[in-house]
């Protein structure tokens, strides 16, 4: 019976892999493709490595555990540094408020530079 819910975790982390990889292929901006694979992926790994940690043991359980923390520390940061990266190369029609711009903005009117720290 154990054996049963590891299959099914399993299969349902793969099948949030996959709507994760749909949303890749079906939304329009970069924004949402990003928020698609950056919210989705920890997820489904996460409920596919319990599926996996079920089958396989306590040993192997704590290697996923170890692969999941690394995932969930690790990812929030790179999907923020691949928004920034697009926003400051790419121009967008779609927000209706940008307040990154604008800071950006305000920060040329003042003499500083993008990569100079804010002096207080």
């Amino acid at each position: 019976m154990i054996d049963v819910v590891g299959d099914v975790l399993m299969l349902i982390g793969g099948a949030v892999a996959a709507l994760a990889g749909i949303g890749l292929l079906k939304f329009d901006t970069p924004y949402a493709r990003f928020h698609a694979a950056g919210k989705a992926s920890p997820v489904a790994f996460l409920i596919a490595a319990v599926g996996a940690a079920i089958h396989l043991g306590w040993t192997v359980a704590s290697l996923l555990l170890v692969a999941v923390m690394a995932m969930v520390l690790t990812l929030p940061v790179g999907v923020h540094l691949l928004f920034r990266a697009v926003h400051r190369t790419t121009e967008s029609d779609h927000m209706v408020i940008d307040q990154l711009a604008e800071a950006h903005a305000s920060r040329r009117t003042d003499g500083l530079s993008d990569e100079s720290p804010p002096t207080d």
